[in-house]
């Protein structure tokens, strides 16, 4: 199994801007609906004011990994990320099966 932890550090109040656009657009049900795909959601730290956005995702292979890479819903998150966020900071753990 692969986790990632994705931290979006988004322009100065834009957060929930970004993760409204990312809900309306369902590139989150789509990335869900995915095979190999075991987790996908987005947090907001509980004690943070600032413009940090968690993505917890969770993948069963690397290949399920590589193809949500192709998909077309992650091409739009990019370009969401170019209006959105400053800084992505992607943590990536890989457990044994």
């Amino acid at each position: 199994m692969i986790v990632l932890n994705v931290t979006y550090q988004c322009k100065p109040d834009l957060r929930e801007a970004f993760l409204e656009r990312i809900l309306a657009e369902g590139i989150d049900e789509k990335s869900r609906s995915e095979a190999g795909n075991l987790k996908y959601d987005y947090y907001i730290p509980f004690d943070d004011g600032g413009d940090e956005l968690l993505l917890v995702e969770k993948w069963q292979d690397a290949d399920a990994l590589a193809a949500h890479g192709r998909q077309p819903h992650f091409l739009r998150l990019g370009a969401l990320k170019a209006e959105y966020v400053n800084e992505t900071v992607i943590e990536k753990f890989v457990l044994p099966e």
